[in-house]
């Protein structure tokens, strides 16, 4: 579906996520970055799943520019000969762990909507000298990807920034072959204050966009795919709410009340990440395709 028949404020809010995150690797820094879903260093990277080995002989700044909540390759069983889809695919630092476990038989595809991001994936990978790793420029929703050609479908960090959650699962269940499976990290959210929705920042910021694991697991389940299960989980408590509000994402269009505290002198990020504490979390979900049709 091209973008102009996609729904209007769907497209919108990919107009502002692409842009937001084009800016942000154009200056070389995170996003939800070093704030809350991003590793901005080797060591955050090997925090948020990474081991040193997999880090290794990657371009230097690889995890400064990772926009991710996990290791979506961590718990899967991608091996020597698999083809890899990775969803929002980024700067590339799950496509370069990906290619070294699949091997010079395997192939690693790459799927973003943002062109800084593609330039900067293709630089990594030619750096790294990987010959079995590609980026197609698309939506997530609407993959540039054969149906049944893949073995795994990961992603990380990026389903929950699109505004058509159940197309996506459709397509994660339409490119993989029969038996394929999926690993992916995301963040989830748990009963947040309507507002939150209102707030671009907070979407680009991968909270206001991103709905309950119950309903995430649902929708795996409704785009045909079994044995779906969440796999590790990271609850963020009020301090790490607290730094990605203070690192700049504080949302312009806040109630008054956040306001009227900051004029008397009481922070509103400390406000709002009382609110948010042990209600925002990142997941690993685990999907297969069956072997045979229902």
């Amino acid at each position: 579906m091209n973008p102009e028949q996609r729904p209007a404020k769907g497209q919108k809010v990919r107009d502002a996520v692409a842009k937001t995150y084009g800016q942000a690797i154009s200056q070389g820094t995170g996003y939800c970055g070093d704030r809350l879903c991003t590793a901005d260093s080797l060591p955050q990277a090997i925090a948020i799943g990474y081991t040193a080995e997999e880090l290794q002989g990657l371009p230097r700044d690889m995890a400064e520019t990772t926009f991710g909540c996990g290791n979506p390759l961590a718990f899967s069983g991608v091996r020597e000969g698999d083809v890899v889809i990775d969803l929002g695919s980024g700067a590339g630092l799950d496509l370069l762990v990906a290619s070294h476990k699949v091997g010079s038989a395997g192939r690693v595809i790459g799927i973003d909507m943002t062109d800084e991001m593609i330039v900067r994936a293709r630089q990594n990978i030619d750096a790294a000298g990987m010959e079995n790793v590609e980026v197609r420029k698309g939506y997530i929703e609407d993959l540039p990807v054969e149906t049944g050609s893949a073995d795994w479908v990961i992603s990380n960090c990026v389903i929950n920034l699109s505004p058509e959650k159940g197309r996506v699962f459709s397509e994660i269940a339409r490119v993989l072959e029969p038996g394929g499976q999926m690993l992916v990290t995301d963040i989830v959210v748990d009963r947040l204050p309507f507002w939150v929705k209102w707030s671009m920042k907070l979407h680009s910021a991968c909270v206001a966009g991103a709905i309950g694991e119950a309903e995430y697991l649902e929708g795996l389940r409704a785009a045909g795919l079994e044995g779906v299960e969440v796999r590790k989980r990271k609850v963020y408590g009020a301090g790490e709410i607290e730094v990605l509000l203070d690192s700049g994402e504080l949302p312009m269009d806040r109630p008054r009340l956040w306001r009227i505290l900051a004029g008397l002198g009481v922070s509103p990020s400390r406000q709002i990440a009382k609110i948010f504490a042990d209600k925002v979390w990142s997941a690993a979900f685990y999907a297969r395709k069956p072997e045979v049709p229902a």
